[in-house]
């Protein structure tokens, strides 16, 4: 009973007085009625069959729910509680005046309940179009979204039922609650079209979305199938980028969180990000060979300030390595990597930070002595290939030069790995910066194939990297935010992507399972065609392309390929432990011409001379053309193709 007194709430105790007032209002009214017609009522009686309806009548509706919700939420099934109670209600409270006081008039219980259930009834719907009215005064319209959500299974009914609890909770946050209103489901299993999933219908398949967004006047769309595979996902998030409206995801369930600060569904369905549209899985790895390969160790991280670089170190910090160099040549981006570990690790890491160039042999000799690495992670580069096809020698400087030093010096003092991260520009490059890593690929292959020290030399390739220094779509994002064209190079250019953090895990695996020599490979999908990449961006702007921000195409940049490829002819595929990543087959070098062609290309290098220093990229990288000629074979290609 205690419990019962309890669960009523200054809310409820309210609702029950005016079902009191209701109840007292049609009992007079019927005993009016009733005296006019035949006369001889008592008011007596009268008094006392009021209060025994009333006590019957609201305990009745306590037990049937009528209780249980907010009023300006009721349903058709929550005023059949207020039904079933009333009429339960006068029916005990009739048999109770039968035994007490004998002779009860049928006839006025029947009417008195008809009209104290329609009162009951009737005041909870206008208090609640009334309560509705009063509170949605003043409140952003433009905030409540009508919403087509993808998917009508168990997380579209998990979503519903939030977005309903949260409207119902008072103690919800009411920009998350009034931010949806779903008005249509969106399902491909046909046998669900027409039924109802929480009162919202299910209107039509996926490649109905366009349609029903329209007719719906669809706001915004939830894609509420995480566990939808990346090939499917892709087709569908494509197809809704064709309504110009913006998407939000639900994400996989393993990433959803739930905590005491953070237990609602709502908030974490998020914007849809490029990374989604990438088709295919995320690449995972197996952490602890990775973490029996760094803990312990001194681990080395030249250009450790970069995206790449400094997203290494603090994988690498995860894992307990005894101590962590960091070097690069750039002082702001090294000190705010810096920074960011002290703040996260305090004395509990071992770090050291040096700026330095790798281009100078003795400097990086130096260190190589004082810190003895056992492992070092080479991504120091020059990677922009506009400006490296203006001022080729600085590629060559930094990149082949660089990797000779940094590569030769691991070897001489008997580091355990050494691992130099590429690109696939590398692969039949068409300018300096492609060439002079595919020269880097070739030295890291010659000295393995050398056989000479301890050192393992590995090379992890891999496409464009996701946010990167130097990517698109720091560039795009930027041109949108300030109102501007976003500027795309050519209409047909594609290219591979991939994630900061799963371009980071390729390199830790490779080194983790490299036994020398060899190439890395990450099956990256299918390639993305960067002017859709350009188009969804905006989209996830809430703008529409080529109206509300055009897109500008400027023509091939100097050295820039229509497409970029991830294996060289000559290169076959040998699978690993992890099926997405692949090996390259190492390719069989002529040791005295390799080092006589890059000798050659040093000297032209360090003495400026262009000319020279670019035929000789050509002679010791005999895959690299002009990208006037490879272009134009793969225009002929797809031409064909369509």
């Amino acid at each position: 009973m205690k419990k019962m007194i309890q669960k009523f709430s200054v809310r409820k105790v309210i609702l029950a007085l005016a079902d009191a007032f209701i109840i007292t209002v049609a009992m007079f009214m019927t005993f009016f009625i009733f005296d006019m017609i035949h006369g001889g009522y008592s008011y007596r009686r009268m008094f006392s069959a009021l209060f025994v309806s009333l006590i019957c009548c609201i305990f009745s509706l306590f037990l049937m729910g009528a209780y249980s919700k907010l009023w300006r939420y009721f349903k058709r099934k929550d005023y059949l509680s207020c039904v079933y109670g009333t009429v339960l209600g006068f029916a005990v409270s009739g048999i109770l005046m039968q035994v007490l006081k004998g002779n009860v008039n049928i006839m006025f219980l029947v009417v008195l309940t008809v009209i104290s259930t329609f009162g009951i009834c009737l005041f909870r719907f206008m208090f609640r179009d009334a309560f509705i009215t009063l509170t949605e005064t003043g409140r952003n319209e433009a905030n409540i979204k009508r919403t087509m959500i993808i998917g009508g299974g168990q997380m579209c009914s998990m979503i519903l039922t939030e977005i309903e609890n949260a409207k119902n909770s008072p103690y919800t946050d009411d920009k998350v609650s009034s931010f949806f209103d779903p008005v249509c489901i969106i399902d491909d299993d046909r046998s669900k079209i027409g039924t109802k999933v929480n009162g919202v219908e299910v209107v039509g398949d996926t490649n109905e979305i366009k349609k029903f967004a329209e007719q719906k006047k669809v706001e915004q769309i939830i894609f509420a199938i995480p566990s939808c595979v990346e090939d499917e996902r892709k087709r569908i998030l494509d197809i809704c980028s064709e309504t110009n409206l913006p998407v939000k995801i639900v994400p996989f369930i393993g990433n959803l969180i739930f905590d005491e600060s953070n237990n609602s569904f709502l908030k974490q369905i998020r914007d849809i990000r490029i990374e989604d549209l990438l088709g295919r899985d995320p690449v995972t790895f197996d952490n602890k060979d990775i973490s029996s390969f760094i803990s312990g160790k001194v681990c080395m991280v030249t250009g450790g300030g970069g995206s790449i670089g400094s997203e290494l170190v603090r994988q690498i910090a995860k894992y307990s390595p005894k101590h962590i160099i960091i070097v690069d040549i750039y002082e702001n981006n090294a000190y705010e990597i810096q920074q960011e570990l002290i703040m996260e690790y305090g004395d509990d890491l071992h770090l050291t930070t040096l700026i330095a160039s790798v281009r100078d042999y003795y400097r990086m000799n130096s260190i190589f002595e004082e810190f003895k690495p056992d492992i070092v992670f080479h991504a120091a580069a020059h990677k922009h290939v506009p400006l490296m096809e203006a001022s080729p020698m600085e590629a060559i400087k930094n990149n082949v030069i660089g990797t000779f030093n940094t590569a030769t010096l691991a070897q001489f003092h008997n580091v355990e790995k050494f691992v130099m991260i590429s690109t696939d520009k590398a692969v039949n490059p068409t300018n300096a910066m492609g060439a002079s890593k595919r020269c880097c690929e070739m030295l890291i292959q010659y000295l393995s194939q050398q056989n000479e020290g301890v050192t393992e030399f590995v090379t992890t390739r891999f496409g464009n990297v996701l946010g990167s220094n130097g990517s698109v779509i720091p560039l795009f994002r930027k041109q949108i935010e300030q109102g501007k064209p976003v500027t795309v190079t050519h209409p047909d250019i594609i290219r591979y992507f991939m994630t900061i953090p799963e371009a980071v895990s390729l390199v830790m695996e490779a080194a983790a399972i490299a036994q020398g020599g060899e190439i890395f490979v990450l099956d990256m999908g299918q390639p993305v065609r960067i002017v859709r990449l350009a188009e969804n961006l905006i989209r996830m702007y809430g703008k529409v392309p080529y109206k509300d921000v055009e897109i500008k195409f400027t023509g091939l940049r100097p050295g820039e390929k229509i497409k970029e490829e991830l294996l060289m002819d000559e290169e076959g595929l040998k699978t690993t432990s992890n099926k997405l990543i692949f090996i390259g087959k190492q390719i069989e070098l002529e040791p005295e011409k390799f080092i006589r062609d890059l000798c050659t290309l040093r000297d032209a290098a360090l003495t400026n001379d262009v000319e020279k220093a670019i035929n000789a990229l050509h002679d010791i990288v005999p895959t690299y053309i002009t990208p006037e000629a490879f272009n134009k074979d793969i225009l002929k290609e797809s031409k064909k193709a369509s």
